[in-house]
């Protein structure tokens, strides 16, 4: 194949768990004989590792993000920020893409690639005549449940109600339990609400707000991303046919238009790495501090016996509240468990990351802020590791003392586990990750629910803690299946996908 140097403009959300799917995603474009161009806000560049930056054929863009301007009333502080970013970097492209249309020497776009959190940005990209192409992050199945309970009408669901989705497999029918949410809190960080986009928005930066204006629709209203694909050729999800290909076709049929299932776009190290140990400071450059280095926690993952350690990550967007992080260091007080446990600096408190917008995470930030359980590192001695700010996460879950995963089911860290063969204990706190989480749980049957009452709306107690993770740890059958769904993930990048991202050339052809 000849290289046609044609350019794809890639356009990522803000948080790490989309900005690394679409570095991917342009290295995938690259090998295929194109020239991506990676559009971010300047204050990412330090989460672009030196192998994409110098990469031969990609390009990061940067534009400037001045954060030190306008931040909003303490009220709107979410979307308010949210709605600053939008319209410095909306700004920030259009005066690049303008330039850029006035140099003869400068060729054109074929298409541009554009997380649907960023949506927004269409009518700027349609403005210069550049067909625009959605990207999901997220996994198929999530889509699929949010489009099929509007269909089904699950909001007039009622207590004892089971509801079989038509188009979906059985496995996936709702109980009334599985419309149980928590209450909103503004934000993400250490809150529950999902920032989607601005409150209120103008035309640039998005569409008016529907409810909190950031934050997925409950059960039973309109997918949100109908709106973000309408007018876009195709749409491609960070998935694969060996976990999704019945959520992936039942999409592609209700939107009519070309789905292709192009994940999951983890690092080309992670797909040939089966059986070994993963190093994230060789693959990934996160520009954020830890508490331990990676020799420390490679050095203490090694004194634990196979299949020992339970590991608690939420991500770095969102998270539970303070009582139940005070609920979850008591249970890891009380259970002869061997545990790493991820804090970030705004543990537990409502409002974004300030990562996400720019403020980078340094020592005195990893220090200080957020939850931290003081008492309970001196309670439990070697038998836990308490990592303030970033964590290695693929190294954990390749490390063999790793035997399962306290989650909130975001999708990269869900299918990072799937990968390794660590079942999930699934803990979902918004969005997406209540699906995610029963598709683990009921579909896949790699993993189980932290609360098997299904009552974590009302928020997680200590007894249900210890009990998930006594079931999750002790479960066989759960870990056979783990590792018989990693065994289809070990030869590599699923063939599907490569399939898929062949299809989508000759489609953009």
């Amino acid at each position: 194949m000849e290289y046609s140097g044609s350019e794809i403009l890639v356009l990522p959300f803000y948080g790490q768990g989309h900005l690394f799917p679409s570095m991917e995603l342009c290295i995938h474009f690259s090998s295929r004989n194109y020239s991506p161009t990676l559009i971010i806000p300047s204050y990412l560049s330090s989460s672009i590792p030196d192998s994409l930056r110098h990469h031969p054929f990609i390009q990061i863009l940067q534009i400037a993000v001045d954060k030190s301007e306008s931040p909003p009333p303490a009220e709107k502080a979410a979307g308010g920020r949210f709605q600053h970013q939008h319209q410095q970097l909306g700004q920030g492209i259009e005066r690049l893409l303008s330039a850029r249309s006035g140099d003869t020497n400068q060729t054109r776009p074929v298409c541009v690639v554009f997380d649907v959190m960023m949506s927004w940005s269409k009518e700027i990209f349609a403005k210069f005549g550049f067909p625009a192409i959605s990207f999901f992050t997220s996994g198929a199945c999530s889509a699929a449940m949010v489009y099929a309970g509007w269909k089904a009408r699950v909001d007039e669901m009622k207590p004892g109600d089971i509801r079989v989705l038509p188009g979906l497999p059985q496995d996936m029918a709702l109980a009334y339990s599985d419309l149980d949410r928590r209450p909103p809190r503004h934000g993400g960080g250490g809150g529950n609400g999902s920032p989607l986009g601005p409150p209120n928005g103008d035309r640039l930066n998005g569409p008016p707000s529907r409810g909190m204006g950031f934050g997925p629709p409950g059960p039973g209203q309109k997918p949100r991303w109908l709106d973000e694909v309408e007018g876009s050729v195709a749409l491609l999800i960070n998935t694969c046919d060996d976990l999704e290909k019945s959520f992936i076709n039942y999409v592609a049929t209700q939107i009519g238009k070309p789905v292709w299932g192009v994940g999951p776009l983890l690092p080309e190290k992670y797909w040939k790495s089966a059986g070994s140990l993963l190093r994230d400071g060789e693959i990934r450059s996160s520009g954020r501090q830890s508490s331990y280095t990676e020799d420390e926690v490679t050095q203490w993952l090694d004194s634990k016996s196979c299949g020992s350690v339970i590991y608690i990550s939420f991500g770095s967007e969102v998270g539970p509240t303070v009582e139940e992080y005070e609920q979850l260091a008591n249970a890891l007080g009380e259970l002869n468990q061997p545990f790493i446990w991820v804090l970030q600096p705004n543990s537990g408190k409502p409002g974004p990351p300030s990562t996400l917008f720019g403020v980078q995470t340094g020592p005195d930030v990893v220090a200080e802020g957020g939850y931290y359980p003081h008492s309970l590192d001196k309670k439990v001695g070697n038998r836990g590791l308490i990592i303030r700010g970033w964590a290695p996460q693929l190294l954990i879950l390749s490390h063999p003392s790793t035997g399962g995963f306290l989650s909130h089911c975001g999708w990269n860290s869900t299918v990072e586990a799937i990968g390794r063969g660590v079942p999930i204990l699934a803990w979902p706190i918004r969005g997406d990750q209540y699906y995610n989480a029963k598709f683990v749980v009921s579909h896949l049957k790699v993993g189980c629910m932290v609360s098997s009452g299904g009552d974590s709306a009302k928020g997680m107690k200590k007894e249900d803690i210890i009990q998930g993770i006594e079931r999750l740890m002790g479960d066989e059958e759960v870990h056979k299946r783990a590792r018989i769904l990693q065994g289809k993930l070990e030869s590599g990048f699923p063939a599907s996908s490569v399939a898929a991202l062949d299809a989508l050339v000759d489609f953009i052809k």
